[in-house]
């Protein structure tokens, strides 16, 4: 989990003890969050997989970012729970996430601990991350073509596992919703590319011909 590096084990089990943590399951489809809704806690999935979405203005859902375990959950907005949520954090599948209450990483029940630095250092770095994704995602967003879009999204999934041949965590709806393309477009499209020597694939698994 990137809130406890540098925390031993043992470090760990006494913070979550006195963070009043507790592990909260969803069933799949459920909401972890919902837009509007104020935040005071923040999670981490600790199993399964959700998706950070928003509806456009005919009702279609729109994927911001894939969440899987390890991912955190509201840790910008529990940091502001005046600010309400702009999106909605859905389970894709049965989901088990730790709930930690935001005020108490600034308790003195916490500061006291020796390893309590150590933890605010961690909680400003995933915060810094979490930008860095939001970027990535409007990179893609940004790109004018459907061609564009999706050697944007390829080529990072590509350097995230350093290797030219890679598996997507997205079937085709999932990958239209993110790239924000229709479903039909984007199948079209993809066919081209394999046709022009960019790409091949067969379902998930794509191999890049084109590294640039």
């Amino acid at each position: 989990m990137n809130l406890f590096p540098g925390i031993e084990p043992g470090e760990i089990a006494e913070l979550l003890n006195c963070l009043q943590a507790r592990r909260v399951q969803y069933a799949s489809g459920e909401m972890i969050l919902e837009e509007g809704s104020r935040v005071r806690k923040f999670g981490i999935i600790l199993s399964g997989h959700a998706r950070s979405i928003k509806w456009d203005t005919s009702g279609r859902v729109i994927i911001l970012t894939l969440l899987e375990k390890g991912s955190e959950i509201g840790v910008l907005l529990a940091a502001q729970p005046e600010k309400e949520s702009p999106v909605s954090i859905q389970a894709q599948d049965d989901v088990s996430v730790l709930m930690i209450p935001y005020d108490r990483v600034l308790d003195p029940c916490i500061k006291a601990c020796p390893k309590h630095d150590r933890l605010l250092r961690n909680y400003i770095s995933i915060v810094a991350q979490k930008g860095l994704v939001l970027h990535e995602r409007i990179d893609c967003l940004l790109k004018s073509t459907v061609r564009e879009k999706i050697l944007t999204y390829l080529l990072r999934i590509s350097h995230e596992q350093k290797s030219t041949s890679f598996q997507i965590p997205l079937n085709r709806n999932a990958m239209s919703e993110y790239l924000n393309i229709e479903r039909s477009a984007l199948s079209r499209e993809l066919s081209n590319m394999k046709r022009d020597g960019l790409i091949d694939y067969h379902l998930n698994n794509f191999r890049l011909k084109y590294n640039n």
